[in-house]
């Protein structure tokens, strides 16, 4: 009885040597659908298969489907998976370029450019969002009532995957790969207190007087913007009063008497009811920047809403610099 791997014929090897076995996919080498052409360019977009599935009413695993079978076709990957998103590879990108000519065919067959539709997502600062943003989009809305807008007020770094947004307002400059940032403005921010909180502690006269009153500002250990930790640069002895993630409770907080708040120009300058202190001892110029990827700005709603985001803050320009 023959215990173990039946024997191999002596000349096995030589054969196995010899035969050419292919591993080729039946698609390869055949025409890319262009329905699956549009469904990367979904996902190049957004870098995420849930929010392209989302946009295009589809579910993930028609995603994942179509993805495959275009890779298939192609002969390799088109994306790459990065962090919590997806990236597109050198293959990817060439795909791209042409599901953006069979977009644009698709759009001149339904009217003339300025017919621009589609859903167009934003992340910005809270103050930003209300008082830049939010004029912008309106007026976005009057002349292409097809776009629709989600703005996502948050204050927090540029991501890295750009994680389902199409465009990013960030404090600072940022340090991003595979995207592009372009700087929008500079803005001011000052030391502001309301008229009832002077009358019952005092007006402080110099920098070093600011340690006996208390400060509104960011919560310290849950700040994610480098630039935006100046505090203690220039008050390092005043004590917390309310703090908050969100700046409009800081202009609140400080208009209700609550202490003396760092706040933006552009927005503590609206209520007469706050007064500047020390303007020329305590003035932070930061920046704001405008991120996303490259292909994403050649959507058409999405230039639309990035000029008119850009329209505004020149139209915005002395409020955001404290002259208003």
């Amino acid at each position: 009885m023959q215990i173990g791997p039946p024997a191999i014929p002596n000349n096995a090897s030589g054969i196995c040597k010899n035969a050419h076995v292919s591993h080729a996919h039946p698609d390869h080498g055949r025409p890319p659908s262009a329905d699956d052409l549009l469904i990367l360019l979904a996902v190049g977009r957004t870098g995420r298969y849930n929010t392209a599935a989302d946009d295009l009413g589809v579910n993930h695993t028609t995603i994942s489907r179509r993805i495959a079978a275009l890779e298939a076709r192609l002969g390799g990957r088109v994306l790459a998976r990065s962090g919590n998103g997806w990236e597109l590879t050198a293959r990817g990108k060439d795909a791209l370029a042409a599901a953006e000519n069979i977009e644009a065919a698709v759009r001149s067959l339904m009217g003339p450019d300025d017919d621009a539709e589609g859903v167009v997502r934003v992340s910005a600062t809270d103050g930003f969002s209300a008082y830049v943003i939010a004029p912008a989009v309106a007026r976005v809305r009057l002349r292409h009532p097809g776009i629709a807008v989600e703005i996502v007020a948050t204050t927090r770094r540029a991501s890295q995957q750009r994680s389902g947004m199409d465009v990013e307002i960030v404090v600072g400059e940022p340090q991003v790969h595979r995207a592009e940032a372009m700087k929008l403005s500079d803005y001011h921010l000052g030391l502001y207190a309301s008229t009832s909180y002077l009358e019952a502690h005092g007006r402080p006269a110099t920098v070093d007087d600011l340690a006996a009153h208390p400060l509104v500002y960011f919560i310290d250990s849950m700040l994610q913007v480098d630039d935006l930790d100046i505090a203690p640069g220039f008050a390092p002895l005043m004590r917390e009063s309310v703090t908050s993630t969100n700046v409009f409770v800081h202009v609140e907080a400080t208009r209700a008497a609550a202490g003396i708040g760092l706040l933006p120009c552009f927005m503590a300058d609206r209520h007469d009811d706050l007064v500047r202190l020390l303007p020329q001892e305590v003035s932070v110029r930061l920046d704001y920047w405008l991120v996303s990827r490259a292909e994403t700005l050649r959507r058409p709603e999405v230039a639309r809403v990035v000029e008119a985001i850009k329209a505004s803050v020149l139209d915005q320009r002395d409020a955001l610099l404290g002259r208003a």
